[in-house]
Formats: structure tokens, sequence, C-alpha cells
């Protein structure tokens, strides 16, 4: 029996995300391990792989509203297979750098920015609106699987050959995402739509997200969120080997529980959601979020295997809550968004919330670096009270379905 287009797009997601967590694993490693980068190069190096995130974006979006997402898809992982498979030619020439390896994390960034935002917008083309939550569990739950796995399959290879070959690994991947998105039966995409100019369109994208009450919420509710996160992740490793006297293996089991959670979650999220409402279901990330910060806040007060323990509750916490957190949000938005602006705002989301990283990450060292690791850790676990403040307030809670979306309100009035 022929695959169907969702099928088709959640191996091509898992091939996606795999390719570029295996990626995010690998660079480092061989910045480190062939390169001899520094923890200053480590950070600029960083820095470079956030940065197509805030910069690309709202271009992103404005494609995906434009033209066939299904192509934007494919092409952006066709150009990531072409970046990996130079990987390995370059260092094997040695001809590879620094440099040159940062501006490789740019490029790939780029093409994750680019097949994210296509493939949030292509999903309501090919999934009627009431089956949106459920497709989205599908979804995230082979991102998951891709977060859970990729990071210590790329640690065997290079543990067993060189990291080059990990990376030779993920353009393979990203060789067999496109396959999967070129097929006939991926071809249900956006119809041809009138084209209004750059500087309307974007604006017409921020109107949305401003003006709807739930998609404003979701937007103040994800940046206080990833402000919090960086600013968490800033000071974690050096508070855990530095105050906890954790080994890295240890410190490297405590993150992975994250993706844990996040696989969990996407498995439970359906049975969650027929059994609450969407506002309360979308409510569990900010709330969870909270108690997973406060759980890492407490091992400011403690050491050893109690302090691990506390470690794994937290960020296996961290992974379960926001992952409901994701499926129940992007549905949302999905369900209220016309398709033909969905590119668009999804970008704009990306931006708002993405953009707080870097801020997020500035302050925690600065922090850390003044006041304390401590004082860092609790300011993270303030930011998630506001995170949680912020949904509270608004229509989340009192939210049971999928609202209609704009075109039918508008139809309606």
């Amino acid at each position: 029996m022929p695959m169907t287009p969702l099928t088709r797009l959640s191996l091509a997601n898992l091939a996606a995300n795999g390719a570029e967590q295996l990626a995010m694993a690998a660079i480092p490693l061989m910045a480190a391990l062939a390169l001899g980068a520094t923890a200053e190069t480590m950070g600029a190096l960083s820095a470079a792989q956030t940065l197509p995130y805030l910069l690309l974006s709202l271009v992103a979006g404005l494609w995906a509203d434009r033209l066939p997402r299904h192509y934007l898809m494919a092409g952006s992982e066709a150009g990531r297979a072409l970046l990996l498979a130079l990987v390995p030619l370059l260092a094997f020439a040695g001809w590879l750098d620094l440099v040159s390896l940062a501006i490789l994390g740019f490029a790939l960034s780029a093409c994750t920015v680019l097949f994210n935002v296509a493939a949030q917008a292509y999903l309501p083309a090919i999934v009627a609106r009431e089956g949106l939550p459920a497709a989205n569990a599908k979804i995230e739950f082979t991102r998951a699987a891709a977060v859970f796995l990729g990071p210590g399959l790329a640690g065997a290879i290079a543990g067993w050959t060189s990291p080059a070959l990990a990376l030779a690994v993920s353009a393979v991947t990203s060789a067999l995402a496109v396959l999967l998105l070129l097929t006939p039966g991926m071809r249900r995409d956006l119809p041809s739509i009138e084209r209004p100019p750059i500087r309307q369109a974007l604006a017409e994208g921020l109107a949305v997200v401003w003006r709807h009450p739930l998609l404003r919420a979701i937007a103040a509710c994800a940046m206080a969120w990833n402000f919090s996160w960086f600013v968490l992740m800033a000071v974690f490793v050096l508070f855990a080997i530095n105050m906890l006297g954790l080994t890295p293996a240890k410190i490297g089991i405590a993150l992975g529980a994250q993706g844990l959670g996040m696989l969990l979650a996407a498995l439970a999220a359906p049975l969650i959601h027929a059994r609450l409402r969407l506002g309360h279901m979308i409510l569990l990330g900010p709330a969870t979020s909270l108690f997973a910060a406060f759980a890492i806040g407490a091992t400011t007060a403690m050491q050893g295997d109690a302090a691990f323990m506390l470690l794994l509750i937290g960020f296996f916490l961290f992974g379960f809550g926001p992952m409901l957190w994701t499926i129940g949000q992007t549905s949302l938005r999905q369900a209220i968004v016309p398709l033909r602006l969905i590119g668009r705002v999804s970008a704009m989301q990306q931006v708002a919330t993405l953009g707080m990283r870097p801020l997020g990450a500035l302050v925690g060292g600065f922090v850390g670096e003044r006041f304390g690791l401590d004082a860092a850790i609790w300011l993270a676990v303030a930011g998630y009270g506001v995170q949680l403040a912020v949904i509270l307030l608004s229509q989340m809670p009192a939210l049971e379905t999928l609202p209609p979306s704009l075109d039918e309100e508008g139809a309606a009035a």
C-alpha cells in the first residue's frame, strides 16, 4: 500500500532532523578534536550556527508562502547533503579550518531554518484541521527520536573513526529526505496566490501574531522560555562540573534525559489530547518547565547522587512538557492562521522566540561571572515563573478545542 503524504513527511522529517542532530554533534567534535578549538572559538562557532534563525527566518517564511513547500524542503535537504559531503573532502585535502567550519555551520543552519518553516506551513495542506494535533504528534515524535539518538550516534562514529564520517552519514540521511519529498505522492501543496510586496507581506504576518490574543500569548511565553533556557545552558556545564562534581558522562546522561522525555511525550500526546482541553494540554509545557527549573535549582544546595537524580528529573520534564506545548501550540497556530499566511506567521514566531537565545546566553554568562553560577541558575528559575504567568493570564486556560480560522471568523462577521 502506498504511503500517505503525512507518512512520507514524517519519514522525511526523521531523516532531516537526524541529519541536523548528527551534524550539530559532529561539528563541535571536529573543531575540538581535529582543529584545536578554544572555548572562545567554540562560542563563535555556536553563534554562527544560531545566526540563521535570526537573519533568515523571515525570508524562509516569505518563500514558504509563495513557492511549493515540498520543493523548498527538498531543496534545503539537497543543499545540506551537498554541504555535508563537502566536509570530509576538505578534511581529507587538509583545507578545513575553523573559519570554513563556522561558515559551514551557518549554511547548514540556514537549510534547517528553511526546512522547518516550510514543513510547518506544508502540514495544514495535507491534513484536515481536526487531525492537526495527532499529525503534529507524529511529526514531533520523529524529531524527538532524532534528538534522542543523533548526538549519541555522532559520538560513537567519531570515537570509532572520525567526526568527518559522522558528517558523511548525515549527508546520506539528508539525501534520503530529498527522495521522500520528491515522490509523486507529496505533490499536494499551496495553490497559486497573489504575491504582495515583501514589506506588506511581512507586516501582514506580524499583524496576525500581534492582534490575535492566543498567538500573542504563545509568542510571549515562548520568548520567556527560550531566554530562560539559554540562561541555564550558558552556565550549566560549568555548574555541573565545578559545583556538583559530576563527570562528563553523567552530564551527558542528564542532558539525554530531555530527549527521552520528548519521545514519551510525543507518544502520549494523542491520549493526553483526547482527555484534556487543548488549552490545558498546552499549559502543561510551561507548568512542567517551572517544575523542571525548580528541580535543577534545588541542586544548588546538594551534591552527589541526589543532585544527579534531580538533574535527571529536571531534564526529563524539560523534554516532556515542552513537547506537549510544541504539539498543541503548533496545531493551534496552523488552525487559526489562513494557509496563505502560515509561512510568514511561523517565521515571525521563530524569529521572536529564537532571537531570545543569544540574549539569554549573554545574560546567563554575565550573571554567572559576576554573581556566581548559583545566581544564574535561579535567574533561569525566575524566568520560567514569568513564562508560566504569561500563559496563565491569557485566554489559553479556557480554550477547549481548536478555534476557528481567521478566514472563518471574517466570513462569519
